[in-house]
């Protein structure tokens, strides 16, 4: 039986373990944490084929270096003459692009329908409840210049075959009546849908120790062996793992994992927080996107999960208490009855985004070794994408024609 080693717990490893254990290989996952504090539990919970717009797009430098002076702004880059950020930012500076939004519109919206199917599939396998709902998302705008905005999104949106309307604010009203709205409008991305990952993590683990596959938890790669053009061996501490075949699902910490094979990845790592509040009277059933404050806002088992910011920095473990205060701020002035409090460090969740500077993932096989298979850079979406991304990762390692045509996702673009 053909060994495969996948490196990274997260949704992007344990899908690929869950397709390739399908396919009939023998899978270890790795990873160097207890898995249950990636970023795979502490997201949104939103599937969004609305995303096809990538983060590298006109107007996001302008905008970023504004909200560089503002320290409860959700995104901000920390100025550092670190070479690999510069590096990232002269790219996303050249992919920063109408034309290249056009171009990365149909791939990220066929891998995001794909993972949505996926996830209905699995929704209906047993044990695997993981509260799937699909309600679409609310994107909530307060100015007339972001409904402008989100009113071309939706256009754009329509062309390309996905369900979204433009609705007043009464008609947000209509759909959500216990709450109240201070909202010019929203667009409601009725392509979209959302769950609970604690749940689906949990699922999925369950389901791969069942089944057979290895799952070695704090086990942090240190060293990886080569010879000509293959990875030969993995290594953590004094233990060495063999497979014919390896996937690198790591997240943020990718190029540090890859740079051990002599394998460069451009990525950044954009930290984003989250926390979580009770909600027992569930007034809120459809999530919310705050489109000026750029703040998430989810109901999941019975409770609601505030999240937002994109700092971009090294790995890091400081939590910025401005930035949550700006989500904590920015509810309120949408949802006046929602008036979430400031949380104490310890209820913060964070993590670290895998964001690569065009704003598509890395998905395929590796030019310079040829039996490494490489899976991240997912940025936001990580959850959203990771079950078409687990697929895909299955048939590159055993050589099937894919669902989906990856050159766009190609690891050297």
């Amino acid at each position: 039986m053909s060994k495969v080693l996948i490196i990274g717990g997260g949704i992007v490893g344990l899908t690929s373990a869950y397709y390739l254990q399908k396919k009939g290989y023998e899978v270890t996952v790795l990873d160097k944490g207890d898995i249950t504090d990636n970023c795979s539990f502490g997201n949104a919970g939103m599937i969004v084929p609305s995303h096809f717009v990538p983060l590298a797009a006109p107007g996001m430098i302008k905008q970023g270096i504004r909200w560089m002076f503002d320290s409860k702004s959700p995104f901000y880059v920390r100025p550092s003459l670190n070479g690999s950020l510069i590096n990232w930012g002269l790219k996303f500076m050249k992919h920063a692009t109408a034309k290249h939004v056009n171009q990365s519109a149909a791939p990220l919206r066929d891998l995001s329908l794909l993972s949505k199917k996926l996830y209905e599939s699995l929704a209906k396998e047993p044990d695997f409840e993981f509260e799937l709902t699909n309600n679409g998302i609310l994107a909530f705008y307060k100015t007339e210049k972001a409904g402008e905005e989100e009113a071309h999104l939706a256009t754009r949106a329509i062309e390309l075959g996905l369900d979204m309307a433009v609705l007043t604010a009464d008609e947000c009203r209509a759909l959500q009546p216990d709450l109240k709205l201070d909202v010019l409008g929203a667009v409601h991305y009725r392509c979209d849908a959302h769950l609970y990952p604690t749940k689906l993590m949990n699922a999925l683990l369950k389901y791969l120790l069942n089944n057979g596959v290895r799952i070695e938890r704090g086990k942090a790669v240190d060293k990886i062996e080569v010879a000509g053009n293959r990875i030969t061996k993995v290594f953590t501490g004094s233990t060495a793992w063999e497979a014919d075949q390896y996937v690198l699902a790591t997240g943020s910490w990718s190029p540090a994992v890859a740079k051990m094979a002599d394998v460069k990845i451009s990525l950044m790592p954009g930290k984003g927080y989250s926390f979580m509040e009770p909600e027992p009277q569930q007034r809120l059933t459809i999530p919310a996107l705050l489109c000026e404050a750029r703040v998430a806002i989810t109901p999941m088992n019975g409770q609601i999960r505030y999240g937002g910011t994109m700092e971009l920095d090294k790995i890091n473990t400081r939590i910025n208490m401005q930035r949550v205060k700006g989500i904590v701020e920015s509810v309120p002035a949408y949802f006046p009855d929602l008036k979430p409090a400031l949380p104490s460090e310890k209820d913060i969740w964070y993590g670290f985004r895998p964001s690569s500077p065009d704003g598509l993932p890395y998905i395929g096989r590796s030019k310079k070794r040829e039996n490494l298979i490489i899976a991240t850079g997912h940025g936001m979406m990580g959850l959203s994408l990771g079950p078409a991304t687990g697929l895909l990762v299955s048939q590159i390692v055993s050589g099937m024609t894919t669902d989906l045509k990856i050159e766009p996702f190609a690891v050297v673009r």
